[in-house]
């Protein structure tokens, strides 16, 4: 199976025609073993505070855990996010995901949400949230919790039939991600995709950052905690939607709340 596979860094023309043809990349090698063994142990201590048993998600854990707050703004990511988006967007979320150990097929879907689903914006569905997953644990091998996707899904104006969607019947075009930790993935909300099975005897765990234009609403708080704001750097303020918007609410004069995304980039 090809690999839509980009380099880390800068988002090229390459990168961006890929993107939309398949609705999703790969980037590799972007947190050292050290990095992933840190953001390994903060996401165990989330979900043993959360007590989560069996699947289980929870959510703000980069205001508490600083290997996870890192990665917010990561550089080998975060050009790929703006060459996407260009300067104006949020972190609408921030999901650790842990998948037990022996999981389950998850079902196929689309993100978005239930109070307004997306596919009643437009058809096809829009980008409104961009998500970049973190590997955690390693996924170098089909049936150790990855991801699967079904390429350029984001583009059909066909339904996935319920049959595939309920697990009755297989799509023969399905990718099965297989990356190491440390890996990221890159992908459109409108993309079919589903947690594939896991046999390992661990649990399996990634770190999600959703990204969105700055009029979506957060999904994982109701507001941002203060002493998080008051610690953290002015650029991952701005990414939780603390900026200046002189007319009510995004109007002629709203500047580029990320004022230090060249540096970033460069």
């Amino acid at each position: 199976m090809l690999d839509p596979i980009v380099e880390p860094g800068r988002f090229t023309d390459l990168d961006s025609f890929i993107f939309e043809s398949w609705g999703y990349f790969i980037i590799p090698n972007v947190l050292s073993k050290d990095e992933v063994a840190e953001c390994l142990a903060a996401s165990k201590r989330l979900h043993a505070a959360a007590g989560t048993k069996g699947w289980g998600q929870v959510g703000r854990g980069y205001e508490t855990e600083a290997a996870l707050e890192k990665l917010i703004d990561h550089p080998a990511v975060l050009p790929k996010i703006r060459g996407i988006y260009g300067d104006r967007f949020i972190l609408q979320s921030g999901w650790n995901t842990m998948q037990p150990a022996h999981g389950k097929m998850g079902g196929w879907h689309q993100d978005g949400s239930s109070a307004y689903n997306f596919n009643k914006v437009s058809s096809p569905i829009p980008l409104i949230q961009l998500r970049a997953s973190y590997l955690l644990t390693d996924q170098s091998k089909p049936r150790t919790g990855n991801m699967e996707f079904i390429p350029g899904s984001h583009r059909s104006m066909v339904v996935l039939p319920d049959t595939v969607r309920k697990g009755a019947t297989e799509v023969p075009i399905g990718h099965v991600i297989c990356a190491p930790a440390g890996s990221v993935l890159l992908f459109h909300n409108a993309l079919w995709h589903r947690t594939y099975a896991h046999d390992g005897d661990y649990d399996r765990f990634t770190m999600h950052y959703i990204y969105s234009p700055p009029w979506i609403r957060s999904s994982d708080r109701l507001q941002n905690s203060q002493e998080f704001l008051q610690r953290t750097t002015p650029l991952r303020r701005a990414l939780m939607g603390e900026f200046e918007r002189p007319d009510a609410p995004y109007g002629a004069n709203y500047p580029n709340p990320h004022v230090d995304l060249q540096n970033v980039e460069d």
